[in-house]
């Protein structure tokens, strides 16, 4: 699986984010496609220093057990469980936040692997910064994917 810290990959993800419109519909999920986008923004804030999600008790527990799942080759199932603070509830402007993705795509990939690996996943912990970069290209193929793009 390609990882977004590969020569190109941003541009190909930012290529497809493009192709996604207001009313794209969903394959799977209860997000629409603004916040969707809002979701995945949030969770590359969170490889890059710029949103906290606090780590539970629990995934220090089991978080473990989820890192093959996380990190290994299989897409990720439709209507996967996300960390509380990801779950986006209320209205989000498409604009906005197709900005805001497009941005933290940017960020994530300029600040590089040795910036993402200082900074801990709220499931599973401790990541190198190519298994941050391979963990986010996982996450924005399946949501693009669920919004057919």
């Amino acid at each position: 699986m390609e990882n977004l810290f590969d020569p190109g990959a941003p541009e190909r993800v930012l290529e497809r984010l493009d192709r996604l419109r207001p009313d794209s519909g969903r394959e799977w999920g209860r997000m629409d496609a603004a916040q969707m986008m809002a979701h995945c923004a949030l969770g590359l804030e969170a490889a890059t220093g710029d949103a906290v999600l606090d780590r539970s008790f629990l995934a220090r527990m089991l978080g473990r057990f989820f890192r093959g799942i996380l990190l290994g080759p299989k897409p990720f199932s439709r209507n996967s469980p996300t960390h509380p603070l990801l779950v986006m509830r209320t209205p989000r402007d498409f604009g906005r936040e197709k900005a805001r993705l497009a941005a933290a795509i940017r960020k994530f990939q300029e600040a590089g692997p040795a910036s993402a690996a200082r900074f801990e996943h709220a499931l599973i912990g401790r990541m190198t910064g190519a298994e941050w970069g391979l963990l986010q290209q996982k996450h924005l193929d399946h949501h693009l994917r669920q919004f057919g793009v």
